[in-house]
């Protein structure tokens, strides 16, 4: 609804290419929901991909297990995603909505950790904090989410995400360097890296 699949889509246009084979890496999966939009828009174009979907929680792999059983693209790992893996080992690293969870210090970890592990291509999407996003998630939460659960997380995510500046400051300090960066709507921000193999 606010954006996250758009976000994601606009850059499996400009990676992603028929008749080629990705290996993809997605960190903190969830549901399993990013994965399933890279193989379903993979098949679309007739590109191949290998998806390794990677959470902590034993019970959140269980049920995106359950809701893959078409995709066969896709292994899913219960691990640590800052120990999960070999570095350059994929051509493209994801991470989605995941980075507001962490310190700054376990954020620059993780954004370290994702460039070590793609040999081309990484994409970092999150909320941007601002007065936009408290605005927007204050006004759904009193009229369509309602839900206690889902308005304290919301509200609680909004407070916690990085600013625009915050994380352009934290990917410098991960290593980063000429990388990509904009607002998406709604209230969503990316960072990205597409030179790796050059370097």
């Amino acid at each position: 609804y606010f954006g996250s699949y758009r976000l994601i889509r606009h850059f499996l246009r400009r990676w992603l290419r028929p008749n080629e084979k990705f290996r993809i890496l997605d960190l903190a999966t969830g549901s399993g929901d990013i994965p399933r939009l890279v193989v379903e828009f993979a098949r679309t174009i007739g590109a191949k991909v290998e998806i390794d979907a990677v959470d902590f929680q034993p019970s959140t792999i269980e049920i995106a297990r359950h809701l893959s059983g078409g995709f066969p693209e896709i292994r899913y790992h219960c691990a640590d995603i800052l120990q999960f893996g070999q570095e350059r080992s994929y051509e493209i690293v994801l991470c989605s909505l995941a980075l507001h969870h962490f310190s700054e210090d376990k954020a620059v970890a993780l954004l370290r950790r994702c460039r070590a592990l793609s040999r081309e291509k990484v994409l970092v999407s999150d909320l941007c904090r601002g007065w936009l996003a408290k605005a927007g998630v204050d006004l759904l939460t009193a009229t369509f989410f309602r839900e206690p659960m889902t308005r304290n997380d919301a509200r609680a995510s909004a407070a916690r995400a990085f600013s625009f500046q915050e994380l352009n400051r934290l990917a410098r300090e991960a290593g980063w360097r000429d990388f990509g960066h904009r607002r998406f709507r709604f209230a969503r921000q990316a960072i990205w890296l597409e030179h790796l193999a050059r370097e």
